[in-house]
């Protein structure tokens, strides 16, 4: 019985191959594929980086560095070979022939990932489509003989299908069967969307990169209880909770998947509807993982899937979380200082800085505070301001309705206000206690 329960709790040994580092003098171990076989819950044997690749249609380099490889991972015991790039389908099948032993690439480990984190029904349907769509043109690689035929004959009904295309039709079929109640799932978030939308409620989406520390502020600043580990990929469902600013304001703040450099493009489209809370929020706090030596590349790939999701010309602000661990080291900080100079530093665990952190998304959502004295015969515009900003004071006497309230939008160098109720109160605005603006 304790045999039996050992077996089962014994870690999947594997070999790791990385790409050439793009620095010729450099070949550093693929620090991110091995943090996601961590999370896998896989042991690494042993790890490989390539000085060059040669383009080659069968492995993908030289024959003799194939077998190399192959060589090393039975001297090992690797019980699996994991590379750091897209292994195309016939590459896969080479190498599987080669070493006897399962190939994938870093794709493929993403989406087991994905597979064992998912917990909603959308998070396991999207994983399900995207983990078809990307065995569609594997499938040959997946089944012992593929050359069976089943149905018809010759000289009457045709050949009969294989049982490679049964498997192929299969396949298809299912990612239809998914996408349609995905559609359905879709249209239920977009459901609550319009309800969010019509509470004229302001919001803002974490955003960054897997691991950076998205979901512990958010527990932090909301008091949620959303799932927290430190691996890759710990939360899949976007999570929205209110965030009081003031006695008199709340905001909604919504914890996003997290990203990761070559995201594959099967999981962007089927997190799509996912990922669109960060597209339509009206602030993106981009969270930074301050004390990772690599902050500055993760940065650069929130970037570029903000530009795939339509989301990089939103108002945002980088939020360099985790300063506690590397505040007391000056060339560090000065490299971010000089990196971000706008950013907000923040620790989700000592709540550092959360001050100046909630002071900007007051003034960024909800908007400056100011003083306002409406007519009685316009007080249809206090309901208007209570509709779209937050008043936090208020007081009817004879000669008007004086308020103290915050507005959304921003009044340009030129007197014109971006948001409408801006527009329409800011000739009714106080400039000090004794004048009004003009």
């Amino acid at each position: 019985m304790v045999e039996i329960k050992k077996e089962e709790e014994k870690k999947v040994r594997c070999l790791l191959v990385g790409a050439p580092a793009s620095d010729k003098n450099t070949a550093p171990a693929p620090r991110e594929l091995q943090g996601l076989v961590h999370t896998l819950g896989m042991e690494i044997a042993d790890t490989v980086v390539l000085n060059r690749i040669e383009p080659n249609p069968v492995y993908g380099f030289g024959k003799g560095k194939a077998q190399e490889i192959a060589d090393h991972a039975k001297e090992i015991f690797a019980e699996c070979i994991i590379f750091d790039w897209t292994l195309e389908a016939t590459k896969q099948r080479n190498w599987e022939k080669l070493t006897n032993i399962p190939c994938f690439d870093r794709n493929e480990v993403i989406l087991r990932i994905f597979a064992q984190r998912a917990q909603t029904k959308e998070a396991v349907l999207q994983v399900q489509l995207a983990q078809l769509q990307y065995s569609l043109p594997r499938l040959a690689h997946m089944y012992g003989d593929m050359a069976r035929q089943r149905g018809g004959n010759y000289g009457a009904k045709g050949s009969g299908e294989t049982q490679l295309e049964l498997n192929r039709r299969q396949v298809e079929d299912k990612i239809l069967a998914i996408k349609k109640e995905l559609e359905q799932v879709q249209l239920d978030r977009e459901t609550q969307r319009k309800q969010r939308k019509r509470l004229a409620q302001q919001s803002a989406a974490l955003v960054g990169y897997t691991n950076a520390g998205k979901s512990s502020l958010l527990n932090a600043l909301t008091g949620a209880q959303v799932f927290v580990e430190d691996k890759l990929f710990a939360t899949l469902d976007p999570t929205t909770r209110k965030l009081t600013l003031s006695e008199a304001s709340t905001v909604l703040l919504t914890d996003t998947v997290g990203f990761i450099s070559n995201l594959p493009h099967t999981l962007v489209n089927s997190f799509r509807s996912t990922l669109e809370e960060a597209a339509l929020a009206d602030l993106l706090l981009i969270v930074v993982d301050s004390s990772d030596k690599d902050c500055i590349m993760q940065y650069e790939q929130v970037l570029k899937v903000l530009k795939e999701i339509n989301a990089d010309t939103l108002p945002r602000k980088v939020l360099l979380n985790k300063i506690d661990r590397v505040k007391d080291d000056p060339v560090v900080m000065a490299k971010l200082d000089q990196t971000f100079p706008k950013a907000l530093k923040i620790s989700a665990k000592t709540e550092e800085g959360f001050e100046d952190l909630m002071n900007f998304l007051t003034e960024s959502l909800l908007g400056l505070e100011n003083r306002y004295k409406i007519p009685m015969e316009r007080s249809d515009l206090v309901e208007l301001i209570r509709k779209n900003g937050t008043i936090e004071k208020e007081e009817w006497l004879e000669d008007g309705i004086y308020l103290t309230a915050r507005i959304p939008g921003k009044i340009d160098s030129e007197g014109k206000a971006s948001t409408r109720t801006l527009s329409l109160v800011k000739d009714f605005q106080i400039k000090d206690d004794c004048e009004e603006v003009k």
